[in-house]
């Protein structure tokens, strides 16, 4: 094993200047493909850290008898931000100590978060802080108790015969909103609200859109310069070395490189948290320890260089097979159809269950996820099969040097060709996926914004209207009562079938939003477990939610379009070193650069058109079962993803045309 290595490193310190340079850009590749994978699993990880801390607020009911406290849960507006307000009740001295404070609120006092003790002491106590007990803050909550660093939290501590935790609410009025008072003996850590399912559910769809094309674009890494690591080894070969001495060789040298990107990747995600944690999503920033993905933060680095080598290995079978046939350039036998028989296979399955998977549940999230995988694997499995139809519709049609040039390149090593191309056509399966998944926000509708209202039984309604009168004396205010205004009528706790409705007190506020906000505070405990809200302030919290699906399809993209744009620069520059014999000696024979350049051009260029539209419409067919909306946001992206994919590869190209003038100035071959 010893020679193995110290083998595997002289070939590695003795490659010369371009087997350096190869090596760097495998190492380049990896770090890329760390980083990003380091961001996908540290996103999952926040996105659980913030389940965790939202889990406290929802009362899980003890067991009979052995209830310590009273916990009950609603929801606030200021400016349409919500505020959680959580009241809580002690039993006996053995009442549970809320995550994020010191001790159990007494009867009276509030606990903030500090965003919102910020929001307090800036904003006039009348629109505000008089909502809560004493006008002001008791205590500050602890990192424990909040969701992110921006979160609007409010725990009261109340009486055990207080009427805010002892009168009924009406959960449907807003899922996850608002809970009745429960008797508790511990909180609920283990219960995950359905927004932070929506969210965990979304970032692992995400996950799964970045992480495959990684792999891919990972594996292609392992594969950089391979013609020239191929001639090498087949050198070995001949001179008799055995097959698992090749195979040794090979995987710690493709270790050892992909072990150094790994490292590099992890202290370049290192380096991006900070900037991280500005990203706003569900109302507010990170913190910076949720990104952190834990113990995997080992094991991201520890597992690339294992897949990098297995990846390496994989592909030394013509070696291995047939040394001979490598050291004298034979073109390997042609691809065979069947991969695109398989990816229409795949196509056929997935129309034949996508109808069905919303009512799967759980089981339906995992089965697509299992095909948006399989996509992947498909378009890449099929891209080589394609690009080598293409290389020989390109040699029949060719009218000039540079289109012969290039079909001859694309007919004799598909796969070099494809993996210059892969990435933009993987971006384009992403890109055409996330174009129907562009709800507008209109569909929320234009709710008013100056009329505060509260839901009460019909019995209650012409006291509660009375009482609403005088909290809004002095404002520019007009109450009015709406009769049964649900339809069908919300369900209550003790209500029988067959009762009337709820009436709706009305509160119709001029003046702006300042005056609104006044009229929130006057009103507040009006109704106990009850908080006066616009019917626009649960659209605030819709809308939020559908900008962080434009915010993360958003951040997909871009990340997909990292790993193409790299993908696309890294593999044009190994495909030069790979082929600088060659091009040496067509410059040798009387070729212009200019053909040469030209040539590669088109090598790139005409494949990427065929196969990064069919990738589009194949997202597109994925994402059809699902569709939100395809607008002017959708149709942009799409746009947005043509120009910048052919406009990044031309780049990316051009950046490896000073190579090109290099390898062909000087074409005495290199013992590397």
């Amino acid at each position: 094993m010893r020679t193995v290595l110290e083998l595997a490193w002289r070939l590695l310190r003795g490659g010369g200047r371009r087997g350096l340079l190869g090596s760097l850009l495998t190492l380049a590749a990896v770090a890329v493909s760390t980083g990003l994978l380091m961001f996908a699993v540290g996103a999952n990880h926040a996105f659980g850290q913030r389940a965790d801390a939202d889990a406290w607020r929802h009362p899980h009911k003890a067991a009979a008898g052995k209830g310590t406290a009273i916990e009950a849960l609603s929801t606030d507006y200021v400016r349409g931000k919500p505020i959680t307000v959580v009241d809580l009740a002690a039993l006996d001295g053995r009442a549970p100590v809320p995550p994020g404070m010191k001790r159990f609120p007494k009867p009276g006092e509030t606990w903030v978060s500090p965003a919102l003790g910020r929001m307090m002491a800036d904003r006039p106590a009348d629109r505000l802080a008089q909502r809560f007990p004493s006008g002001k803050a008791a205590g500050t909550l602890g990192r424990e108790a909040l969701i992110h660093p921006d979160e609007l939290v409010a725990v009261i501590g109340r009486a055990p015969s207080d009427p805010a935790v002892t009168a009924q609410r009406n959960e449907s009025e807003a899922v996850d909103a608002t809970a009745a008072p429960e008797r508790i003996d511990a909180y609920a850590t283990g219960a995950v609200s359905s927004r932070a399912q929506v969210y965990q559910v979304l970032m692992i769809i995400a996950s799964v859109l970045m992480v495959v094309p990684l792999l891919v674009f990972g594996g292609a890494a392992a594969r950089l310069t391979v013609a020239r690591r191929d001639q090498r080894l087949a050198a070995l070969r001949l001179v008799g070395a055995t097959p698992g001495q090749v195979v040794a060789i090979t995987t710690a040298e493709a270790v050892l490189t992909a072990a150094a990107g790994a490292l590099a990747g992890v202290a370049l995600y290192a380096a991006a948290v900070p900037a991280l944690t500005r990203i706003t999503i569900a109302g507010g920033t990170w913190y910076a320890g949720d990104l952190w993905p834990g113990l995997a933060a080992l094991a991201v680095p520890a597992a690339v260089p294992v897949l990098v080598g297995i990846s390496a290995v994989a592909g030394l079978r013509r070696v291995v097979v047939s040394p001979l046939g490598v050291a004298r350039r034979e073109t390997p036998p042609h691809l065979k159809a069947v991969r695109l028989a398989a990816f229409v296979l795949l196509l056929v399955a997935f129309a034949a269950v996508s109808g069905s998977l919303g009512g799967m549940g759980k089981a339906g999230l995992v089965v697509l996820l299992a095909f948006l995988a399989l996509a992947f694997l498909g378009i890449n499995l099929v891209g080589p099969w394609a690009v080598a139809l293409i290389g020989r519709i390109a040699v029949a049609t060719a009218r000039g040097p540079a289109r012969l040039l290039a079909g001859r390149r694309l007919l004799d090593d598909p796969r070099s060709a494809w993996r210059t191309v892969a990435g933009v056509a993987l971006t384009g399966f992403v890109a055409g996926f996330l174009a129907l998944m562009n709800p507008s926000a209109s569909a929320l509708g234009d709710h008013p914004t100056d009329r505060l209202e509260l839901l009460v039984p019909h019995d209650r309604s012409a006291a509660v209207s009375r009482q609403v009168q005088e909290r809004v004396n002095g404002l520019p205010a007009t109450v009015t009562v709406d009769r049964g205004r649900t339809d069908p009528p919300l369900p209550v706790p003790g209500r029988a079938d067959g009762e009337e409705a709820d009436d709706t007190v009305a509160v119709r506020v001029r003046g702006g939003a300042d005056q609104v906000e006044r009229a929130r505070t006057a009103l507040a405990g009006v109704v106990p477990g009850k908080v006066a809200t616009t019917p626009a302030d649960p659209d605030a919290v819709q809308a939020e939610l559908l900008a962080d699906l434009r915010t993360g399809a958003l951040t997909v993209l871009a990340v997909s379009f990292l790993i193409a744009i790299t993908s696309a620069g890294i593999t044009g520059a190994s495909a030069v070193l790979d082929r600088r014999q060659a091009y040496a000696m067509l410059r040798l024979a009387g070729t212009p650069l200019q053909v040469l350049d030209r040539a590669r051009r088109q090598e790139t260029v005409i494949p990427l058109a065929v196969m990064g539209g069919g990738s589009i419409l194949t997202g597109l067919f994925f994402a059809a079962p699902f569709a939100a909306g395809f607008g002017v946001s959708g149709a942009l992206t799409l746009l947005a993803f043509v120009v910048l994919g052919f406009a990044g590869i031309l780049g990316a190209g051009a950046l490896s045309r000073p190579l090109l003038r290099s390898v062909t100035a000087d074409p005495a071959p290199r013992p590397d």
